[in-house]
């Protein structure tokens, strides 16, 4: 970088008020004075973005353009730029300091280290003054926020506090996040983060994405562009019209992409500038958001079919046009009908997944692998009914149905007939064929109607009872000890989120079963004492998969993403959990060790994605794991010149 004087920077001493030639020769000359000013000028077509300062100073000519210094009691100067005098009207420049030093360095999420900034560093960065004298440790940094963050009772309060802090100190936000991961994940994600994009025009403060609204169709590069960060490797969108088991909060459905990219980080190490979170607005149905003063989307009706498609395809062309093609666009929360679509349309062309879909169904079904080691048999023996038959149910069964092919070598139309599905109108059968969804159809059986859960349970007599119908309580005491009575150890999963949409609490289900069932939910529950034991819930949690599941493919330079990667993620992550693990009843592996997971899964991901041969990255280092976790972020401060 060229040197430049630190005044160009942190503006001539005079203007603080100090005895400096500039102040004198304001005492001496008090008429107008000509602002010579270092103007930036972006080079266009920089892939990286750098701003390159002009290194002549130029003089404002114009006798409108000179801007009047007028002196103060001090020596110094006011309104510098005319801002402060500016009528509403009039134009004013927004004027930045394109170096993070003083001032600016403490501003800056990424750089800033608060009071950690050692005593050379606050010499050498003009941070004298602007911090209090004391210097202390990251560590003491991070014991001081999770004490603060204990002290609210409410979730929103401390999901409001962990998200100023990521908008303060993003190091400082990541290391308070992986140290105490337990605590926070269901602060920073789910269940909280669904009361907070139900509220999310209330808390907003700052954008922390972009957000593309139908209003920038035949603009959306241009948009893309104005995005600060150029080396983009992760983006999470949504158009909100399905978050979680909360419905249509259109706009407001941000909070997903960020939660899920502040994962990506902690849990995966994928860089934070690698990260984009993006909302397409494209208008909601929810009339109570439309009557909302805070509301801070479009205020429309959804916009569908042509104009839906042509926004989403040009937002699709212009990430691959401005970002390559090695980039991982993860579509969440939408509606079936157009996740299905989009997934279907984008898969051949672009490295698309959907966590909905796949990565939902990769987490369940390795929490089935690791099942079976306690329930004994093959997953080819086992029956599984499914209450929800939209993205996620659909999904997972998918993928329950290509393991048993892949095991077996059974084709998997064989596989599925294994598989039964309920849905609103009861379970899908072959008589319902020709009214069925196409993503259902796979699924309807030779069978007789059955309107009732609980009937379906006594008919199809399944072993495992997996809930992802986004309503909660409809695993009644009727239907889990239906359960109960056809099996030893039932397994049920109970997967809707957040804690509220849970088709069974874990304490319904330990006690209908008399303590005999395995049972998991999406959303975490506390421990359960029944009869003087105590039982550990697990929480079938997407986070244990898509984290390592991008850095896999990230690492890899992987193009596209074929199904026996979700595979190879579902074995790896069952391959983690111990008989410890086991002994407490649990069939996932505790989150304290979820980055050394996240390497393990990136590791036989990218080692799919190499076998398959869509990795670009060549060549293909000898050991994976521990390549993986050389890539990962840290988020320790890094010390500066």
């Amino acid at each position: 970088m060229m040197s430049l004087n630190r005044s160009c920077f942190l503006g001539n001493p005079g203007i603080a008020g100090s005895s400096s030639p500039f102040s004198q020769s304001q005492k001496r000359r008090p008429a107008s004075l000509k602002v010579v000013a270092v103007v930036p000028k972006v080079r266009t077509g920089d892939r990286n973005g750098s701003v390159v300062m002009e290194n002549a100073l130029q003089e404002v000519k114009a006798e409108s353009e000179v801007v009047e210094l007028k002196s103060t009691v001090h020596g110094g100067v006011q309104d510098v730029y005319g801002e402060d005098t500016a009528t509403e009207d009039q134009l004013v420049t927004p004027w930045s300091i394109s170096v993070a030093s003083g001032y600016t360095l403490i501003r800056s999420p990424h750089h800033n280290k608060g009071l950690a900034f050692t005593e050379k560093e606050r010499d050498a960065h003009y941070l004298r003054g602007l911090l209090p004298p004391v210097v202390i440790s990251q560590e003491l940094q991070v014991k001081k926020m999770i004490n603060s963050v204990r002290q609210y009772q409410v979730p929103l309060q401390k999901y409001i506090a962990m998200m100023d802090l990521q908008g303060r100190n993003e190091k400082l936000f990541y290391k308070l996040l992986i140290e105490h991961v337990e605590e926070l994940l269901p602060v920073v994600y789910t269940p909280t983060v669904g009361e907070a994009c139900q509220k999310y025009g209330s808390i907003f403060t700052q954008p922390q994405g972009l957000f593309i609204s139908l209003k920038e169709k035949g603009k959306i590069l241009e948009v893309l562009r104005n995005w600060p960060e150029k080396n983009i490797q992760v983006i999470v969108v949504t158009d909100g019209e399905r978050i979680l088991g909360l419905g249509d909060l259109g706009c407001h459905g941000m909070g997903i992409p960020v939660g899920k990219l502040a994962l990506y980080t902690a849990l995966g190490g994928v860089r934070p500038s690698a990260c984009l979170p993006v909302t397409i607005d494209v208008g909601t149905n929810n009339e109570k958001l439309l009557n909302d003063e805070f509301y801070i989307g479009l205020r429309q009706k959804r916009a569908t079919g042509q104009e839906y498609a042509e926004l989403l395809h040009e937002f699709m062309t212009a990430v691959k046009q401005n970002y390559g093609e090695k980039v991982l666009v993860q579509f969440e929360d939408f509606a079936n009908h157009n996740a299905f679509e989009l997934l279907a349309k984008y898969a051949s062309t672009h490295l698309v997944f959907n966590d909905d879909i796949q990565g939902t169904a990769s987490v369940v079904l390795a929490g089935l692998l690791a099942a079976l080691k306690l329930v004994k048999g093959s997953l080819s023996e086992h029956r599984f009914l499914f209450l929800g038959a939209g993205e996620a149910g659909t999904g997972i069964a998918e993928l329950i149905a290509l393991e048993v092919s892949k095991q077996t070598n059974t084709p998997v139309e064989e596989t599925r007939k294994n598989i039964w599905l309920v849905d609103s109108k009861g379970l899908i059968v072959s008589s319902r064929l020709d009214s069925l969804q196409h993503f259902k159809k796979p699924w309807a059986h030779e069978h007789e109607p059955v309107r009732e859960l609980v009937d379906a349970v006594k008919s199809i007599k399944p072993t495992v009872l997996i809930g992802t119908s986004g309503v909660g309580r409809t695993f009644t005491k009727e239907v889990v000890e239906a359960m109960a009575s056809l099996n030893e150890r039932p397994i049920i999963l109970a997967l809707s989120n957040p804690t509220s949409q849970s088709e069974c609490t874990a304490e319904e289900a330990y006690t209908w079963t008399e303590g005999r069932a395995m049972y998991c939910s999406g959303s975490p529950f506390p421990p359960v004492e029944y009869n003087g034991k105590v039982y550990y819930p697990g929480q079938a949690n997407n986070a244990y998969i898509f984290p390592g599941f991008g850095l896999g493919l990230i690492m890899s330079g992987t193009i596209r993403v074929h199904d026996d990667m979700l595979l190879a993620a579902s074995e790896a992550l069952a391959s983690m959990v111990t008989q410890e693990d086991f002994d407490k009843g649990l069939i996932y592996p505790p989150f304290t060790n979820i980055r050394k997971i996240s390497a393990h899964i990136a590791a036989k991901v990218a080692a799919k994605s190499y076998e398959l041969g869509l990795a670009t990255r060549l060549p293909e280092p000898r050991d994976l794991e521990r390549y993986a976790e050389s890539c990962m972020y840290s988020p320790s401060y890094r010390s500066f010149r």
